[in-house]
């Protein structure tokens, strides 16, 4: 439903969203038109990538947000944050497609815009965060190059210092294009995530946080809620004005890296970065409450988290469940309405990373990504004293060979016990 410009206004929140929507709805007021909702998600089916078929889909649904005209002008320098978490190719899942970036590419610089593409790799070999060699196996870069947008590898760029509303860390530093760019669009992946069940558009912002600082804020939050807190600090610091997710294909079980292809066929567009995750886990038969790191998103006002306060325009009316999705190992044998009560009794299902040394290529990913230098270079044994469970071992090995193994055999037993029932 569209709002008229005097109702809305009495219920925008702060932030950068609440920034932009205030703009909008400025502009409304002047021109006695309405205004879409800050809340709307719209759903829209999408098979493949290719990029015409893609460049209609898009135009059509950011028409149901108001068109391109409201977020982009001709002059703009807008920012692409895409999801390049390592060096993955394309048909992995793992990171957004670079054929899908390519369509918005074409559609900004046919609006008369110049594009960046951004981001910053997890982890490190030989202690160099691999961004540069991500741009390059995911076909960012060789796209980049044939439409005419620039690469931004976050870890060059330089910083800006900002001071984390929730006192967290102290200084915090994100990247400078975040600052430099007219307008960012942030582009997720549709995934789950091995130690936080979903990564979606709040999660993505973290690449914001340039090489291997990401790893201290691993170590200074390793408790989901806390870690949330950071990602609702980076939202607040920068100006990101609309969220439109990858979900032509989506990663399943193990993610956000070891999981497996799962063809979910939707692209997902807001302006509010938590009703689009809200509508995306509602896909996966979960709520907010099942998501912890969710929770400080939340909490903070980022945006929506009431399912029946989102409106979901496009293909749908309400969110289309992905039959099939596989969840992580640790909740696939657990009923939903006990997905909650898991997570928050997560010490009890004790699943830890260990190093198949089978697999293992011996690259040092995991032993120099870890925020708390638990794993042995030689042996790759993990020290589980000083392990915090982060699964940054697990999420950015390049090579599966970082698996997580339940050690209560209390729960192994009831898994079995229900897959028999």
């Amino acid at each position: 439903m569209l709002v008229t410009a005097d109702k809305k206004l009495a219920s925008i929140g702060e932030g950068p969203a609440g920034r932009i929507q205030a703009e909008l709805i400025g502009r409304g007021k002047e021109t006695n038109e309405e205004v879409y909702s800050l809340t709307r998600v719209v759903i829209s089916d999408c098979t493949d990538y290719n990029p015409e078929g893609m460049i209609q889909k898009l135009n059509a649904g950011i028409a149901l947000l108001g068109g391109w005209e409201r977020f982009v002008s001709p002059g703009m320098k807008v920012l692409l944050k895409v999801n390049l978490i390592g060096p993955k190719a394309p048909e992995t899942a793992a990171i957004t497609h670079p054929e899908f970036v390519r369509a918005l590419v074409r559609i900004l610089k046919g609006l008369g815009c110049q594009v960046w593409i951004g981001d910053s790799s997890g982890g490190a070999i030989a202690g160099v965060a691999p961004t540069a060699r991500s741009f390059k196996v995911s076909g960012l870069e060789q796209m980049a190059r044939e439409e005419g947008a620039l690469i931004k590898n976050f870890d060059r760029e330089g910083v800006v210092e900002v001071v984390p509303r929730s006192g967290l860390g102290g200084k915090m530093y994100i990247a400078r294009p975040m600052f430099d760019a007219d307008f960012v669009i942030n582009l997720p992946k549709f995934k789950t995530h091995s130690a936080g069940v979903f990564t979606g558009a709040v999660k993505n912002l973290y690449g914001c946080i340039p090489g291997l600082r990401k790893a201290e804020y691993h170590r200074l939050a390793p408790d989901p809620r806390d870690f949330g807190a950071v990602l609702a600090d980076i939202h607040q610091a920068v100006n990101v004005g609309l969220h439109i997710m990858d979900g032509v294909t989506a990663m399943q079980g193990e993610g956000p890296t070891a999981g497996t292809v799962y063809p979910a066929g939707k692209l997902l567009m807001s302006a509010d970065p938590l009703a689009l995750d809200t509508v995306a886990v509602a896909m996966l038969g979960l709520e907010i409450e099942d998501i912890p790191i969710l929770h400080s998103a939340r909490a903070s006002g980022l945006g929506e988290a009431s399912l029946q306060n989102i409106e979901i325009a496009g293909d749908y009316t309400v969110p289309p469940r992905l039959k099939g999705f596989k969840l992580p190992k640790r909740l696939r044998n657990i009923k939903p309405r006990t997905y909650r009560f898991v997570i928050k009794v997560i010490d009890f299902l004790k699943a830890r990373p260990r190093v198949n040394l089978k697999a293992c290529r011996h690259c040092n990913m995991c032993v120099e990504s870890c925020p708390v230098q638990a794993i042995d270079r030689k042996t790759k044994a993990i020290d589980y004293g000083l392990c915090i469970e982060c699964m940054c071992c697990h999420e950015l090995c390049e090579h599966k060979a970082v698996e997580l193994r339940r050690d209560n055999r209390f729960l192994d037993f009831l898994g079995r016990i229900r897959k028999r029932a």
